[in-house]
């Protein structure tokens, strides 16, 4: 595996084969260890899960981790667009920042957020781009403008953890939140649900479409195995027989990078939260959230405490899907490390 930015890059039978490896090791099995090999992780913004399971999953498979934290006493502030004229706050830029991460460590995390000021920057996902084109080694992306492939491949895993069936409706629902929020998780369990032979539900206000891109996306991953994906704002005829409700704030594309504009359009939407009323339409579903959330604004205590909640095992699942991640990962370099030695390339006369 060369990688890890968007789950849709993998076949689909590689992620049940990473999804049944985490549910393997969740119920505790023993990890492959890599005694000497050094994993790299660098935030640009704040963690709590992805920080913690990445260590936790370093520590298990014997790696040495390099932590690095942007901004403050991190690291340099780092520029990613070629050509640029560095007199700014930007000290370093990203061809030489990957290319010397890359000489210290065998794969490099990196977690980069959408800014929500230039729609053009963040739809080309142009830091981590930087960091896989000049780096030299696998680069796993811990969520970056687009995408939240780790936290899909946990999701994936939750659902399997559940037995929730494969031609199961989950809805992606909008929720109100006081700030515009990146796409990278909705795009990441849209594209993930697809991918899985769901029907998939995108319930969201006029408005708050995700990009042409991503639909499109999401459209051949659900034609592909099996599954179907629509969009509406009928909550009622959304939640009819659903399975999972899977809860996420995100930004309007025609508000992007204009918070005055943004705020007026989700003004009136404060009713946006999900409550009992919104589960009891469902079949039994179950409430799934990335997190971290806020209570009673994106969801009611009600739900987040109640019998439809399983957000603190896909919580922990991040740990045993990453650790199945990062183990696929270092184990094919160590296969190629081993191909290498038995084919070993001539020197020049």
């Amino acid at each position: 595996m060369k990688g890890f930015y968007h789950l849709a890059e993998l076949p689909t039978a590689e992620i049940e084969k990473l999804a049944v490896r985490a549910l393997h090791l969740r119920a505790g099995a023993t990890p492959k260890r890599f005694d000497g090999k050094a994993l790299g992780l660098l935030f640009f913004n704040p963690s709590l899960r992805t920080q913690a399971s990445f260590q936790r999953a370093a520590g298990k498979l014997g790696l040495d981790l390099v932590q690095l934290q942007s901004g403050g006493n991190g690291v340099w502030g780092i520029e990613c667009e070629d050509g640029a004229l560095m007199d700014g706050g930007n000290a370093e830029h990203v061809r030489e920042a990957a290319a010397v991460l890359g000489r210290f460590v065998d794969v490099l995390a990196i977690r980069a957020f959408a800014g929500i000021q230039s729609l053009d920057r963040d739809s080309r996902d142009a830091l981590i781009n930087g960091f896989r084109k000049h780096a030299g080694v696998p680069i796993v992306n811990m969520e970056s403008a687009l995408w939240h492939p780790c936290q899909a491949l946990a999701d994936w895993t939750t659902l399997d953890l559940f037995d929730v069936p494969r031609r199961a409706k989950l809805v992606l629902t909008w929720a109100w939140h006081p700030k515009p929020l990146p796409h990278a998780v909705p795009n990441s369990t849209l594209c993930m649900a697809a991918q899985r032979g769901m029907e998939v539900v995108v319930l969201r206000p006029h408005g708050y479409d995700l990009s042409d891109s991503v639909m499109n996306e999401a459209h051949a991953l659900a034609a592909a195995n099996g599954g179907s994906v629509s969009v509406t704002e009928d909550r009622a005829r959304a939640l009819e027989g659903a399975s999972i409700v899977y809860a996420k704030s995100w930004a309007s594309l025609g508000a992007w990078g204009k918070p005055e504009l943004e705020a007026a359009q989700r003004a009136p939407l404060r009713e946006w939260c999900v409550d009992a009323s919104w589960m009891k339409l469902t079949d039994r579903a179950r409430f799934m959230h990335c997190l971290p959330v806020r209570r009673n604004v994106v969801v009611r205590d009600e739900v987040l405490d109640g019998p439809w909640s399983i957000v603190i095992d896909q919580a922990e699942n991040r740990l045993h899907a990453q650790t199945a991640l990062l183990e696929s990962q270092f184990a094919s370099l160590e296969r190629k490390s081993q191909v290498r030695a038995k084919n070993p390339v001539p020197l020049e006369p």
